[in-house]
């Protein structure tokens, strides 16, 4: 496969005719239709309250961990990816994450907006096997300003069912996970693998 159909894979999906409007500081938008008491309220949900820091330097947003979350996971197990960690991210790559079949899981996502209003911001993961690409999946992380307290936000995406079967479990599943914005902007980009089995 080529690396610009890999490329194409992981290119969010657009809207017609939309286009991202200017980007603004976190005070201009405070400042905005500051009269309107429901629209301030709204605002400050997001973080964007008068006197946040308007500049900053780095990413917009750091993206901090991924985890498959499960109610039947081992009470004290946790599969967490620290995606700030070059080496586990190896790891993980060399050695896969056993997912149980036919159960119910989801993706969470654990992220700091570290200076300006994010909206746009993707998360999309292509699952392969043997090379032929068998999932993706692209959700929307959802707009959001640096928190008031420097704390990370956490995204839970829907659940999904682990596949199962003696055809699931055989293999391993390559997996290219990526945090991309309406501009273009990748903010995170690893690979890790995982596999079906019959236990976590």
């Amino acid at each position: 496969m080529s690396a610009q159909h890999e490329e194409d894979d992981l290119a969010p999906t657009t809207t017609p005719g939309y286009k991202p409007s200017a980007a603004k500081s976190v005070d201009e938008y405070a400042k905005l239709d500051a009269e309107d008491e429901s629209l301030a309220r709204w605002k400050a949900s997001l973080g964007i309250v008068p006197g946040v820091p308007a500049t900053g330097s780095g990413p917009k947003v750091t993206i901090l961990s991924l985890e498959l979350a499960s109610p039947t996971l081992p009470p004290g197990q946790h599969l967490v990816m620290n995606v700030q960690d070059p080496a586990q991210i190896a790891n993980m790559k060399k050695n896969p994450v056993t997912i149980k079949e036919g159960v119910e899981f989801n993706v969470r996502i654990k992220f700091k907006v570290n200076h300006s209003i994010i909206s746009g911001v993707r998360y999309i993961q292509v699952v392969k096997r043997s090379g032929i690409k068998v999932d993706k999946m692209e959700k929307m992380l959802g707009s959001y300003g640096p928190h008031p307290q420097g704390e990370a936000y956490t995204k839970n995406f829907d659940p999904e069912e682990s596949p199962s079967g003696m055809l699931a479990r055989s293999g391993t599943y390559q997996v290219r996970s990526r945090v991309v914005d309406d501009d273009g902007e990748v903010y995170a980009d690893w690979e890790w693998c995982f596999k079906i089995g019959k236990e976590w």
